[in-house]
């Protein structure tokens, strides 16, 4: 019996009409992450168009944040939105136990972007449970149980993927069991003593690899790293340090995990940022970028020995969304999106030629610029009160600097004492130019 369609009548007049009403509504009954409760900012987002997004109010702001670093192909990309619509019609939903070509074609397109070896995708919701279940590939696979990450990282909030995560939000999580920390390469606020890029590889190398001993080569399951730490502040790995990372690794038997859910899919200019360093791991984990975050989706790209491991094995995981059709067809479109599109090279070029120049001469401009990092559409601008003793600026600067530059037209990203520089992808060089050029007035604003 086909079930009789209702319409929803939803009365105009009582529709949130302005920032103010979309403000206090979300505050009554939305409980924020990361967030206490109580006096909460944020903008109202009604809309957005590529690198744009605009308010309930009609105010538009430069999307320099890519929301949470994942809105590669920007807002509204008519591709995806057709490839969604398309897709809810056909199959709205399916079982991840039945097969289906949409989720079969998604997984052929991530693993043809994946180095060579790797043969499967195992799908999540998201990049935490990525992680989550990346680490439960490399325990079973093993037979070992800890897990070696850093301490300036961030893999997600879920039960070992927050434990994983080296910052604060660390702290009033750690249930699970058998995770050690280590300090990754990071000159500029070195914790080696370095006074070089190569002096500062060579010992964090040195760091983990005795760590590993000391820990127990034989206990240790993997080592999970970002191939370049997002939220941690984009610290670049110097030359060498992830080949040397996947030496050690290999040595000892430990499953190698890359965390691309921030850096993958475009944001460094490259597919995946570890193609920069000519290293294969043997899991790769993703989310954001591989379908800008349209549909929450994520999940671990597996190498040929880890994936036939469970060919007579059960393998005791699963998600009741794993390859999720609506998910699955946003990967498809966005994967063809961006081939079509020179969208990786866009990146790449933007990065080369606009942000990097441009906020490497807002360095020499301002004094409150301590160090500028990054490649792509992937950029942290590290704020110091002094740059002798490289003194964080502090939470109040911050929140300065965040309302000089939204006020400004510019939606922002930043994490402890940092800018991050963070546009989708598809950013033309006017609008690249352009939010430079903000960044330069609210830094003159804020700091004088």
């Amino acid at each position: 019996m086909t079930s009789p369609i209702v319409a929803v009548d939803l009365d105009p007049a009582q529709a949130p009409l302005t920032n103010q009403q979309v403000l206090e509504d979300d505050r009554a009954r939305v409980f924020h992450s990361w967030s206490a409760q109580a006096g909460l900012g944020g903008l109202p987002i009604a809309g957005g168009q590529g690198s744009t997004v605009w308010d309930v109010d009609g105010n538009r702001y430069l999307d320099f944040s890519s929301q949470l670093v994942y809105t590669n192909l920007g807002h509204q990309h008519p591709r995806i939105v057709a490839a969604v619509q398309e897709q809810v019609a056909t199959l709205a939903t399916v079982a991840p136990a039945h097969a289906n070509a949409i989720r079969a074609k998604a997984a052929e397109l991530i693993v043809q972007r994946a180095p060579d070896g790797f043969e499967k995708v195992f799908f999540t919701n998201g990049g935490a449970d990525a992680n989550e279940n990346a680490i439960r590939l490399a325990r079973l696979f093993t037979g070992r149980d800890k897990v070696i990450s850093r301490y300036r990282s961030y893999h997600g909030n879920t039960g070992a993927a927050i434990v994983a995560t080296g910052d604060w939000r660390r702290y009033p999580n750690e249930y699970a069991r058998g995770h050690v920390h280590v300090f990754g390469p990071y000159l500029y606020r070195s914790e080696f003593w370095a006074t070089s890029e190569q002096e500062e590889c060579a010992r964090a190398l040195q760091h983990l690899e005795r760590v590993i001993q000391l820990e127990g080569a034989e206990t240790v399951a993997a080592i999970l790293l970002e191939t370049i730490p997002g939220t941690a502040g984009v610290l670049m790995p110097p030359a060498g340090y992830l080949a040397g990372v996947r030496e050690i690794a290999t040595r000892y038997g430990i499953v190698l995990i890359m965390d691309e859910v921030m850096a993958g899919f475009g944001r460094t200019g490259e597919w995946f940022a570890l193609d920069a360093y000519g290293i294969t791991p043997d899991l790769i984990t993703f989310a954001k970028g591989v379908n800008s975050g349209y549909v929450p989706v994520g999940g671990v790209i597996i190498n040929e020995p880890i994936a036939h491991h469970f060919d007579d094995r059960v393998f005791p995981g699963g998600l009741t969304y794993s390859g999720h059709p609506l998910a699955a067809a946003s990967i498809v479109a966005t994967l063809q999106a961006m081939q079509d599109e020179q969208v990786v090279a866009n990146a790449r070029s933007v990065g080369e030629q606009q942000l990097g120049p441009g906020l490497r001469r807002l360095a020499d401009k301002h004094e409150a610029i301590g160090e500028v990092r990054g490649v792509g559409v992937f950029w942290a601008v590290e704020l110091v009160a002094d740059r002798a003793d490289r003194t964080p600026v502090d939470d109040a600067t911050i929140g300065r600097l965040k309302g000089e530059l939204t006020s400004r037209g510019l939606l922002p990203f930043t994490a402890a004492n940092r800018l991050h520089v963070v546009p989708p992808a598809v950013i033309t060089a006017e609008e690249a130019e352009e939010g430079v050029g903000i960044i330069d007035e609210a830094l003159s604003a804020t700091f004088g």
